[in-house]
C-alpha cells in the first residue's frame, strides 16, 4: 500500500469516528415552538397568565424521554416522550411578575444531559394620568404650593391662578405651562410671584393645574392683608385705652364720699423673719 493511500485510509477512519459524536451530542434540541425565536419573550402587566409552546426535536434514531421544568412555568406535561425524527410541542403557561425577570425552561433527558431556553418577561404598566396641587399657602408676595405627579407617565403641568377679596377679584392669571417636567411619583415644590398683592384686605387664593390627559386639579387657601402699621397703630391705640382705664380706676373717687378722695389704707409691716403680723 501506497504511503498516499495509507494516509487516505486513516483520514477516513478518523472521520468516521467523530461522526457518531457529532450525531450523539445533538440527538435532540429544545427551543421556542414555530421557530425563528432563539428565545421567548412575553409582556403584560403584572398578574397577566401568558401562554406559548416550547419544542423538544429528536433527531436521533431511538426515543427520548425528557422533563421539562422551569421557575413560575406550567407545563401541560412535564415529562414528555418523543419519537425518534420526531418533534414534541409542549404548550406551558407563565405569570408576568411585578417587575422585569429573566426566567429559563430546562429540558433534561435520561442520561443527565440539559438543553435550555430563556424565557424574557417584560412588564408593562398602564398609563394613568393623575396630578394634584397640596399646601398652598401665601408667604408674603408669593404662593408656594406643591404638584404630585399621583400616575404613571410624564407630565407637563399648566397653572391658573385667582385670588378674590372683599370687593371683588384682586388676581387673574390665566393657564400657562410650567417649566417643569413631572414624572411618575415626584413630588415638585414651587412658589408663585405676588408682588401686587393687596396691602388690606381678606382674599380666597385658587391655584388650578391641568396637564394632558384630562389632568385637573384645584386647591385654595385663605390670606389676610393687614398692614404693618395699622398693626402697630391699633396696638398702641389699646394700650392708650388700657392706661386710660387703669388711670380713671385709680383716681376715681367712690360715691357717697362727699367728693374727698379716699387714702389707701395703711400697709401692713414685714418682718425681716418673713412672717406677717
Amino acid at each position: 500500500m501506497s504511503p498516499a493511500v495509507r494516509v487516505l485510509c486513516l483520514s477516513l477512519l478518523v472521520l468516521l469516528g467523530a461522526a457518531p459524536t457529532a450525531t450523539a451530542a445533538e440527538q435532540w434540541s429544545l427551543a421556542p415552538a414555530g421557530g425563528g425565536r432563539p428565545a421567548f419573550y412575553g409582556e403584560g402587566e403584572p398578574g397577566t397568565v401568558l401562554q406559548d409552546a416550547v419544542s423538544v426535536t429528536n433527531r436521533s434514531g431511538e426515543a427520548v424521554t425528557v422533563r421539562l421544568r422551569g421557575p413560575g412555568v406550567t407545563f401541560a406535561d412535564g415529562a414528555v416522550r418523543v419519537p425518534a425524527r420526531t418533534r414534541a410541542d409542549v404548550p406551558f403557561t407563565v405569570t408576568v411578575p411585578a417587575a422585569d425577570r429573566t426566567l429559563g425552561i430546562v429540558a433534561r433527558d435520561g442520561d443527565g444531559r440539559e438543553r435550555r431556553v430563556k424565557v424574557r418577561l417584560r412588564v408593562t404598566v398602564p398609563e394613568v394620568f393623575a396630578l394634584t396641587v397640596e399646601h398652598v399657602a401665601v408667604r408674603g408676595d408669593r404662593i408656594a404650593y406643591e404638584l404630585v405627579n399621583r400616575g404613571t407617565t410624564t407630565l407637563e403641568p399648566r397653572l391658573a391662578v385667582r385670588a378674590d377679596g372683599v370687593l371683588g377679584s384682586v388676581l387673574d392669571r390665566g393657564p400657562r405651562s410650567l417649566p417643569v417636567d413631572l414624572p411618575p411619583g415626584s413630588r415638585t415644590k414651587l412658589t408663585e410671584p405676588w408682588p401686587d398683592r393687596p396691602a388690606l384686605d381678606a382674599v380666597n387664593v385658587r391655584l388650578t393645574v391641568t396637564a394632558a390627559g384630562g389632568v385637573r386639579d384645584t386647591a385654595e387657601v385663605s390670606a389676610r392683608f393687614v398692614p404693618s402699621g395699622a398693626v402697630a397703630g391699633g396696638a398702641g391705640a389699646v394700650a392708650a385705652m388700657g392706661a386710660f382705664f387703669v388711670v380713671r380706676r385709680r383716681g376715681g373717687r367712690r360715691p357717697g364720699s362727699g367728693g374727698e378722695p379716699v387714702p389707701e389704707p395703711p400697709a401692713r409691716k414685714v418682718e425681716s423673719t418673713g412672717a406677717v403680723r
